[in-house]
C-alpha cells in the first residue's frame, strides 16, 4: 500500500482534500496530552464549522499503552460512530490508533489478542510528534497486557496517510529531540544490516542515514528545515524496518530502558555503538544467507587498506582515535585543506583497473550534491576538490592487488574525472580567495581591497 504524505502548507490544504476524497464525517481524534499546543489541534476544531466534520477525542492512555486503554479507546469508537481514526502524538499514541482499528469490528466479550483480525477500510492518518519512531510507517504496534509487553503486527495497521508539519517538533525537550533522532538513526542502520535486508529496505537505509547525517545539526539547534528533514528521515527509516525488522540492538535495548530508565533511541544508540564494532571484527560468525563476504561489504569498503589524513595513518584498528588526530592536525577554520590518500587492495586479474576505481570517486560521497567541483591530477594520481563548505580537498590513491579480493563497483556510471564547470584554477583560486578573506577578517583590515 501507497502510503499518501500530506504536509501541512496552506492551513492543511492536503488534510481538507484527503478528508473529503474518503468521504470522512466524524473522526475519532487519539491525541497527547499536549497536543492542544499545536496548531494542528485548531484545524481540527474547525473541521465541523468549516467541512462540516465532527470530532471525537481521546487521550486516556499512557506512555507504553496498556491493552485497556485500547479497549477503552475502542469502544468509544465504536460507539460514536465514526467513521475515520487520527493520531497527533508520539509512537504510543500512534500504536493505540493502529490497535483501536485492528481491534474494531471483533467481539468485544472476548480479548481482542485472541482473536482474528478482519481488516477494514477505516482511513488512518498520523501526524508524528517525534522524529524517532517512525510508527507512522509501520504494521507494528507496542502495547503492554498484565505488565508484559505484547507485539502486535499486522499489515492493515500502516497508516494510509502521514502528516509531516515540522511545528510540532519546535518545543521538543533537547534530550527527547536527541533520543529519538538516534532511534531513527538506528533503525536504519539495524536494518541495513539485517539478515532480512532487500534491496528497497537497504534504499530505505540509505536515504534515512543519509538524511540524518545532513540535517542532524540543523535539527537540533530547531531549523524549520532540519526539523522535516528529521521527520522524513524517521518515516524512511520506519519504512525500512517495515520490510526488515529492527535486529539485536533494539532487543538489548529495551532491558536497558526498564532498568535504568534510559530514554529508548538513547539505550538503542548505546547499544548499536557497541554492536557495530564487534560485528566487524567477528563477520566470521555471519548467518546471513548471503554470506559472510556480502556482510563486509554492508560495513565498509572492505578493498581499502588504511586511508591516511596529514601522514597520519587511519586504519580499522585505530579508526577512532587516528582520525581525531588526523583532523587535529589540520587547521580549524572553515577554509583548510586536507590531504587525504587512501591505499587500496585491487583484484589481481584486472576485473577492476586503477582508472575504473579512481573514477568512481561517488563511492566516497563526492557528487554535486556534496562538492562544488573537482579535477583530477594525473600525474598525482589525486582529485584535488573544493566542497560546499569551502573545504579544499586532495585526496589521493596508492594501489596494490591480492587474488582473493573481489570488487563490483556497480553499475552507475562513473563520476568522471572532472567537473568541466570546476577546473584546476578555479578551485585554487577559489580556495585562495577563501583564505585571503579569512586572513582579512583576522587582520581585521577587510575594508581594504
Amino acid at each position: 500500500m501507497e502510503q499518501t504524505v500530506i504536509l501541512s502548507d496552506n492551513n492543511y490544504k492536503m488534510l481538507d482534500d484527503y478528508l473529503l476524497s474518503h468521504k470522512v464525517s466524524k473522526i475519532f481524534l487519539v491525541k497527547s496530552e499536549f497536543c492542544d499546543s499545536f496548531k494542528i489541534t485548531d484545524y481540527f476544531n474547525s473541521l465541523t464549522k468549516r467541512l462540516n466534520i465532527e470530532i471525537v477525542s481521546f487521550t486516556h492512555y499512557h506512555p507504553n499503552p496498556e491493552y485497556d486503554s485500547v479497549v477503552e479507546g475502542e469502544k468509544l469508537f465504536r460507539e460514536s460512530k465514526c467513521n475515520c481514526i487520527a493520531a497527533v502524538g508520539g509512537g504510543s499514541c500512534i500504536d493505540v490508533a493502529k490497535c483501536i482499528k485492528l481491534y474494531y469490528g471483533l467481539d468485544s466479550s472476548k480479548n481482542y489478542m485472541q482473536q482474528q483480525p478482519v481488516e477494514n477500510n477505516i482511513p488512518l492518518i498520523v501526524l508524528p510528534t517525534t522524529a524517532g519512531t517512525g510508527s507512522e510507517a509501520t504494521r507494528y504496534a507496542v502495547i503492554y497486557y498484565n505488565d508484559e509487553k505484547q507485539s502486535i503486527t499486522h499489515d492493515s495497521i500502516i497508516p494510509g496517510a502521514v502528516i509531516f508539519d515540522p511545528s510540532v517538533l519546535d518545543t521538543l525537550p533537547d534530550y527527547q529531540r536527541k533520543a529519538t533522532m538516534m532511534d531513527a538513526f538506528c533503525h536504519a542502520i539495524e536494518a541495513f544490516w539485517s539478515v532480512n535486508s532487500t534491496e528497497e529496505s537497504k534504499k530505505y537505509s540509505k536515504e534515512a542515514i543519509q538524511l540524518i547525517l545532513d540535517n542532524y545539526k540543523l535539527y537540533l539547534n530547531n531549523d524549520s528545515k532540519g526539523n522535516k528533514n528529521m521527520l522524513i528521515a524517521a518515516n524512511l527509516a520506519g519504512k525500512a524496518i517495515n520490510i526488515t525488522q529492527t535486529t539485536a540492538g533494539h532487543a538489548m535495548c529495551y532491558k536497558l530502558t526498564n532498568m535504568y530508565g534510559i530514554a529508548h533511541g538513547h539505550a538503542a544508540a548505546i547499544c548499536v555503538s557497541v554492536l557495530w564494532p564487534f560485528m566487524i571484527q567477528h563477520t566470521e560468525n555471519c548467518i546471513d544467507h548471503r554470506g559472510k563476504e556480502y556482510l563486509e561489504t554492508v560495513f565498509e569498503h572492505r578493498e581499502i587498506i588504511r586511508a591516511g589524513v596529514r601522514n597520519i595513518a587511519i586504519t580499522r584498528e585505530n579508526m577512532e582515535d587516528a582520525v581525531k588526530r588526523a583532523f587535529e592536525a589540520c587547521f580549524h577554520d572553515s577554509y583548510s585543506d586536507i590531504d587525504l590518500s587512501v591505499k587500496v587492495c585491487l583484484p589481481s586479474d584486472g576485473s577492476v583497473t586503477p582508472d575504473q576505481y579512481m573514477k568512481r570517486i561517488d563511492r566516497f560521497g563526492v557528487n554535486s550534491d556534496t562538492a562544488l567541483g573537482w579535477c583530477f591530477v594525473p600525474e598525482n594520481k589525486m582529485y584535488r576538490m573544493i566542497f560546499r563548505d569551502g573545504m579544499r580537498y586532495d585526496f589521493g590513491f596508492e594501489f596494490e592487488y591480492a587474488d582473493n579480493i573481489k570488487l563490483d563497483l556497480g553499475e552507475q556510471p562513473y563520476a568522471g574525472e572532472q567537473n568541466d564547470n570546476w577546473p584546476a584554477e578555479n578551485i585554487n583560486r577559489f580556495w585562495f580567495v577563501q583564505i585571503q578573506a579569512l586572513g582579512k577578517l583576522y587582520r581585521k583590515d577587510y575594508l581594504i581591497s
